[in-house]
């Protein structure tokens, strides 16, 4: 099957209609797949737009289906930034006559975009839609790292209850074989998650970090997403006065700038291979004011991808001319941390001893993303939380 027959068209005139006659606007160089045009050749694209029109296993947020036209509308209406891009809108994913149909299709074409090293960016649906992303991974028998912007963790809370938006992570979890090396959160809100679940997180060595946290410090996440190889984000983490197109929205969150930014981090990351939009209910929005910040988080993507500095570390880093090498001593510690600077952008990395039976299979995770205070941290006496969630998965 072509990845075309997933696909339905949509019409590039009508997300235009009423749009400035401008040639730098962005919807006027995507390449679009139009009944009048055909499919895109994807040989062109960097970016691949997928609309997932699902939302069945969209819990107590049934309408979500309805966002990708949505935010296309003025996604196109944006003007270009600086980057000549090479932009493909593949068009919308229906749903199926099951859901299992839908993710199929997801999974596919996720799959087939990832081998031509095409980026997809997914707008949903329900997150559950997540789980079909995390299945073209498999496919391929890769390993990786997700990010997920939430206010909760969405692990669920029964047993055995059917794969929806509040569970989709539980599923990925049990799934065998497992490819997932971590997870993160990013923003959950702790009167929403119960603390068994916190609890679980830390058994898992996985990282998550509160609301407030990140607020804080919006430029320590940049590390935090550098990391990822896929990109969740639930639109319900943003506060209801920014973004009120969820049922399921709180008075709290991310401001929509400060969603843009986190976004921005995603698309500046030479590592993350697709990321997803969801939960954008258009029946819940105030004058499209969700769909337009959406859209506008999908230009900071771009943006970002446009000035990617192509620093990504491999295990051949020890050799390479691009990095400075800083090791440190840790008092009675009996592992030196050995952290690597980019030349080229700046951005530190630290390497965690990781077993040479294992070293093929996670080639791509024990150089882990970090920041200049990590360094600081670990010239202190002080072994870097990073570096010892990832280490005690290694041994």
């Amino acid at each position: 099957m072509e990845i075309a027959d997933f696909f339905e068209p949509v019409s590039k005139s009508e997300l235009l209609k009423d749009s400035p006659p401008h040639p730098l606007l962005l919807g006027r160089s995507i390449m679009t797949n139009d009944a009048q045009t055909g499919f895109p050749d994807l040989e062109q694209a960097d970016i691949a737009l997928i609309g997932v029109r699902e939302d069945r296993h969209a819990a107590g947020n049934e309408g979500c289906s309805l966002a990708p036209d949505y935010v296309r509308r003025h996604l196109y209406r944006l003007f270009r930034g600086p980057a000549d891009p090479r932009i493909a809108d593949l068009g919308n994913i229906n749903a199926g006559d099951q859901v299992s149909d839908t993710y199929f299709a997801v999974k596919s074409a996720v799959a087939e975009l990832l081998k031509k090293n095409i980026t997809p960016v997914i707008i949903g649906g329900g997150q559950d839609i997540t789980y079909a992303n995390y299945q073209a991974y498999e496919s391929l028998g890769q390993i990786i790292n997700i990010v997920s912007v939430d206010s909760r963790f969405d692990i669920g809370l029964q047993k055995d209850e059917p794969l929806n938006n509040t569970n989709f992570l539980s599923t990925i979890l049990t799934h065998k074989p497992n490819y997932l090396f971590n997870f993160t959160n990013l923003g959950y809100q702790t009167y929403f998650v119960d603390q068994d679940a916190i609890e679980l997180m830390e058994r898992l060595f996985f990282d998550v970090y509160r609301l407030g946290v990140v607020k804080n410090n919006m430029e320590d996440t940049e590390p935090i997403v550098r990391n990822a190889d896929m990109f969740s984000f639930d639109v319900s983490s943003i506060r209801q006065s920014d973004a009120p197109a969820n049922a399921n929205a709180s008075p709290n969150g991310f401001y929509g700038e400060e969603a843009c930014q986190i976004v921005r981090y995603a698309g500046l990351s030479d590592k993350l291979s697709s990321i997803g939009f969801y939960e954008i209910n258009p029946a819940y929005d105030q004058g499209e004011q969700t769909t337009h910040l959406v859209a506008q988080m999908i230009w900071y993507f771009i943006d970002g991808y446009y000035n990617r500095k192509k620093d990504f570390p491999d295990k051949h880093i020890k050799d390479s001319a691009d990095f400075i090498k800083y090791v440190v001593s840790i008092k009675d510690f009996q592992n030196k941390i050995n952290f690597y600077k980019s030349k080229k952008s700046d951005r530190w990395w630290m390497e965690v001893p990781c077993p040479p039976k294992l070293q093929s299979k996670y080639d791509r995770q024990f150089l882990v993303p970090c920041s200049y205070r990590d360094y600081q941290e670990a010239c202190q006496n002080e072994i870097p939380e990073k570096w010892w969630q990832v280490y005690q998965k290694f041994v």
